[in-house]
């Protein structure tokens, strides 16, 4: 495979996170605590109202979340232009998921592929 067609070297892909959905805010909120205890690790950041972190390396989604089995984050460090490569290549996108940066630049924050893998969502980001 060369460059132009290696998104880990064109874009820096690589996994942010990996995602577990739940039933509650409390059930993601204790497995979140779990996974930490676990991990050694602490809680991570939560800019959305809609999960927990175990650190960065686990979301915990409060009310089930997107996948039939969870969702697989991955970083870019170019989100629009990694989006165009893929689309070259066929791949679509789900545009009613693009989420934009909590800090108001009207930056794309992360936006789902339209089609999951066994039953995992997957999405790309620019959070690490």
């Amino acid at each position: 495979m060369n460059t132009s067609e290696n998104p880990a070297e064109l874009f820096g892909l690589r996994l942010a996170h990996v995602g577990i959905n739940t039933n509650t805010p409390e059930e993601a909120a204790s497995t979140a605590d779990a996974l930490c205890a676990l991990l050694g690790i602490e809680r991570g950041e939560e800019p959305f109202p809609v999960s927990s972190f175990a650190g960065s390396l686990v979301e915990v989604m409060n009310n089930g979340g997107r996948g039939e089995k969870g969702h697989i984050g991955l970083h870019v460090d170019d989100i629009d232009a990694a989006q165009a490569w893929y689309e070259a290549r066929g791949v679509e996108f789900n545009e009613s998921s693009r989420t934009l940066c909590p800090d108001g630049s009207g930056r794309t924050y992360l936006i789902y592929f339209k089609e999951e893998i066994a039953g995992f969502a997957i999405h790309l980001t620019i959070a690490d």
